[in-house]
């Protein structure tokens, strides 16, 4: 049936009870220049049964691709456990109900998130997740401005070797709040983000420093060094990070001397499925000093009268509750089921067993340039290590190699090209602990077929 149930005679019915002529006339006092108009695109309705057959098709797609792209979204085992619990009745409606305390299973699941996401970056406090990574960083900029009360600019220095996605995505939602993003380029040869490319805004008044890690080319950063030059400039420093990564590298909260202040990601990685595109989940976490400023909800453990364990809403800055000009943030949800999956892949897997995930990961990676970088004419483009992305430069542009690799059921990476001009030759690779040696090798096998 179709989405809107209401037959043709049902629409007059309801005109005719409110005395007007359309559904058109509803909307009149709206601007003819303002509406979309006909939306001509957009087909006409499926039943069920045409509806199930499509969406079987297009997943028939997929079947048997090899995948070694990347570029934000990644490809991780994930255990068959995770969403047989996260699936279960009392879990997958998932959702931090507004009468909080009569729902204990749903608080604990949250505070349980909130834990391991604080013990994974080295902070003092966690939300209960946003939306995706890429409005978590809008919403850290945002919290940024509002904590760093020294700073009067409503400047952020934004490094363009941070997600084009994740940039894009802060543009659209910041852009009219009166803040400036200002680039910081990378540098050519090593892609990452040198001090020395920040040298030209010391002394100068912004409220916070970004700092990728990995960055978008998969390069780790000198983030000691970033954060403490930050830091001496009076700005806040916003970590940008992949859950992944944290199990091998430095957490943001032990940077330099002081520590990162607020620290976003996506937690995708973390027993999320690719699925076409989402749903994801943004983690966000901060100083204690910075709580109040965070957007989301936070839950807390205490007791109860009797002595017995018990969580409740701790803090929550939502605009239902306050006036909308006080409120952090407009977001007035977390992904309570894809957070729940994440919980429960950590939960499984341990310090340890995402220890392994992260360093079988970075092992394929180099296995994978390794075999790629010795074809002819292909080399690896920056000099900085990397986790488990890296960018190959080809003998031909990016924009002609993927298809081609594509054609024979392999998706190859990313095309740079898509986002940086000067890197329209060169490729994103990335390999999780997914790919086999069989995997890599099929991939250098065609590859080579490719360019030759």
């Amino acid at each position: 049936m179709p989405f809107i149930p209401h037959t043709s005679d049902d629409v007059q019915a309801m005109l005719a009870a409110i005395g007007a002529d359309s559904i058109e006339d509803l909307f009149d006092e709206i601007p003819a220049h303002l509406k979309a108009g006909a939306l001509a695109g957009l087909p006409e309705g499926l039943s069920e049964m045409e509806v199930t057959a499509l969406m079987a098709s297009r997943a028939r797609q997929d079947a048997g691709v090899l995948c070694f792209l990347g570029a934000g979204a990644y490809e991780h085992h994930i255990p068959a456990a995770v969403w047989e619990i996260a699936t279960r009745g009392e879990y997958y409606t998932a959702y931090t109900p507004y009468q909080a305390e009569a729902s204990q299973g749903t608080l604990q699941t949250i505070y349980e998130f909130q834990t391991l996401m604080a013990r994974l970056t080295g902070m003092d406090a966690s939300n209960a997740s946003v939306y995706d990574g890429a409005s978590g960083l809008a919403e850290a900029v945002l919290m940024a401005l509002r904590a760093n009360r020294k700073s009067k600019s409503g400047r952020v220095l934004m490094p363009e070797a941070v997600n084009p996605r994740y940039r894009q995505t802060v543009t659209a939602i910041c852009e009219n709040q009166n803040v400036e993003l200002v680039s910081v380029p990378f540098d050519a040869a090593a892609g990452t983000t040198a001090v020395t490319a920040l040298s030209g805004y010391a002394g100068e008044d912004f409220a916070a420093l970004v700092i990728a890690q990995p960055n978008f080319f998969g390069g780790l950063e000198d983030v000691d060094a970033l954060t403490d030059w930050a830091h001496a400039q009076g700005m806040l420093v916003i970590a940008l990070v992949n859950p992944t990564a944290l199990a091998l590298l430095t957490p943001p909260g032990e940077w330099g001397e002081k520590g990162a202040d607020i620290v976003v990601g996506e937690a995708q990685p973390l027993g999320i499925p690719l699925s076409s595109g989402g749903p994801y989940c943004g983690f966000m976490c901060c100083k204690q000093q910075h709580i109040r400023q965070m957007p989301g909800r936070i839950i807390g453990r205490t007791v109860d009268l009797e002595g017995k364990p018990g969580f409740t809403l701790t803090l929550q800055a939502r605009e239902q509750h306050i006036r909308r000009s006080k409120a952090t943030s407009n977001i007035c949800t977390n992904q309570g089921l894809a957070m729940t999956a994440a919980t429960i892949y950590l939960s499984l897997l341990g310090p340890e067993g995402l220890e392994a995930v992260a360093a079988h990961s970075h092992a394929n990676t180099q296995t994978l340039v390794a075999r790629l970088g010795a074809i002819d004419g292909v080399s690896v483009a920056f000099t900085d290590a990397t986790f488990h992305e890296a960018v190959l430069r080809l003998p031909k542009p990016a924009s002609e190699v993927l298809p081609q690799l594509a054609e024979r059921g392999i998706i190859g990476g990313y095309d740079l090209g898509l986002d940086f001009p000067s890197l329209a030759d060169c490729v994103l690779v990335c390999a999780t602990e997914t790919r086999t040696a069989d995997d890599i090798d099929l991939y250098a096998t065609v590859l080579a077929e490719v360019l030759a």
